[in-house]
């Protein structure tokens, strides 16, 4: 019995798990910023575009 709290106790201070934990989360919060932004650019950048291609089409295509 005490050989399973003793393993209980060094898994209790046991910090890598917590630390791989917290750069998942981290990542995790990145990957949404990231998703964010781009959802947020993305529709600017689509018009922007569309433009482009519409002039360079009325230039090359008389």
């Amino acid at each position: 019995m005490q050989k399973t709290l003793d393993l209980i106790r060094a898994f209790g201070r046991e910090e890598d798990g917590v630390t791989a934990i917290e750069y998942g989360l981290l990542a995790a919060l990145i990957a949404v910023a990231i998703i964010a932004g781009a959802t947020l650019v993305g529709g600017g950048l689509n018009t922007l575009f569309t433009n482009v291609g519409n002039k360079l089409q009325a230039v090359v295509v008389p």
